[in-house]
């Protein structure tokens, strides 16, 4: 038979290696841990999230709605814990995952690569681009236990909010005569198929609309969302002929404005040229008639016979270079 002693011996052997050797943890660098006793998170005194930055986006309803406790973070190191507490871990690595990405159904959305988005004029289009995300270490307590699956919410908050965005965005008005109705494929592009060009061209304001509207996401998921970048809009099969067509068309008119314009400009500076080669010509015909009017200012001042005898020499000087003269007799 078993004696006492051994019966004691195991208890205690089993009581050490269960909570004991494995009381002992380690995080990572790329880290952060909650510690709960008994399922409750150690606070920090009565400090929520809305006394952190990361509030700030939020509206005053979203502030009642998603006022979180402050926590304890476990930073990088060796610990240990009593067996009654647990140890929740997450990484606070920088991930990055395609705007498409359905975390609950990965099939969705061509298989999480093209997401669909509907247009302002009913026009459906697919996006595509890439988003990254982390956890924010200021509001663990949200994404460890506020949300249920915080990726998901994040993933449809973001959808949300660039679809609204896409159906909200205007082209320039374009006359069309007619009803729109009995328009065809090419001649609806005309009319409405423009948006996606402004779409397109405007990217960079769509990406940081986004990346204005998804600060809120740490404080109400405690996902905080990098950066958004939208790489491409893909317009319906049935108008992108007809939408290359515009865009060829706009180029070719861009085009000749540009060579119309260069033209005009060539044109000026050859005007402002010419202009100053006869300002120069006519500048060398005047100065020697205003040093001269000069010289004779100053024979003038001299004398009223200086003058008369300047006269006489130059009579005289032409008189030699002369071969002919006409001199005037009186009746």
């Amino acid at each position: 038979m078993i004696s006492l002693f051994a019966v004691v011996c195991g208890l205690i052997a089993w009581v050490f290696v269960r909570y004991i050797l494995t009381s002992f943890y380690i995080i990572d660098q790329n880290q952060r841990a909650v510690l709960t006793n008994f399922g409750r998170a150690q606070r920090l005194g009565g400090t929520t999230t809305l006394e952190l930055p990361i509030a700030e986006s939020l509206g005053n309803e979203e502030k009642n709605r998603y006022a979180y406790p402050q926590v304890r973070v476990v930073q990088p190191g060796f610990y240990w814990k009593w067996p009654w507490q647990q140890v929740h871990r997450v990484s606070i690595a920088t991930g990055t995952l395609n705007m498409a990405y359905d975390p609950e159904a990965p099939e969705a959305n061509q298989n999480g690569t093209i997401l669909d988005a509907v247009t302002k004029d009913q026009l459906n289009i697919g996006l595509d681009g890439q988003i990254r995300f982390r956890i924010s270490e200021a509001n663990l307590y949200a994404y460890l236990f506020g949300v249920k699956r915080p990726l998901s919410h994040v993933m449809g908050y973001f959808v949300s909010v660039l679809r609204e965005r896409i159906a909200n965005f205007e082209s320039p008005p374009r006359e069309i005569s007619g009803d729109v109705s009995d328009l065809s494929a090419a001649d609806a592009a005309v009319a409405y198929g423009v948006s996606i060009n402004d779409l397109r061209k405007n990217l960079r304001d769509l990406n940081e609309h986004m990346d204005q509207e998804c600060r809120s996401s740490a404080a109400r998921y405690g996902m905080v969302l990098d950066a958004s970048l939208i790489t491409g809009i893909d317009p319906p099969p049935e108008v992108e002929s007809a939408l290359a067509a515009i865009n060829t068309a706009h180029n070719q008119v861009s085009s000749g404005i540009s060579l119309a314009q260069a033209a005009a400009d060539q044109k000026i500076v050859q005007s402002r040229r010419a202009v100053e080669i006869e300002t120069l010509k006519a500048q060398t015909e005047i100065e020697p008639l205003e040093r001269m009017a000069t010289q004779l200012d100053s024979l003038k001042e001299s004398g009223p016979t200086v003058l008369q005898s300047y006269v006489r020499n130059v009579k005289m000087s032409l008189y030699e270079r002369s071969e002919r003269a006409f001199v005037e007799i009186g009746s």
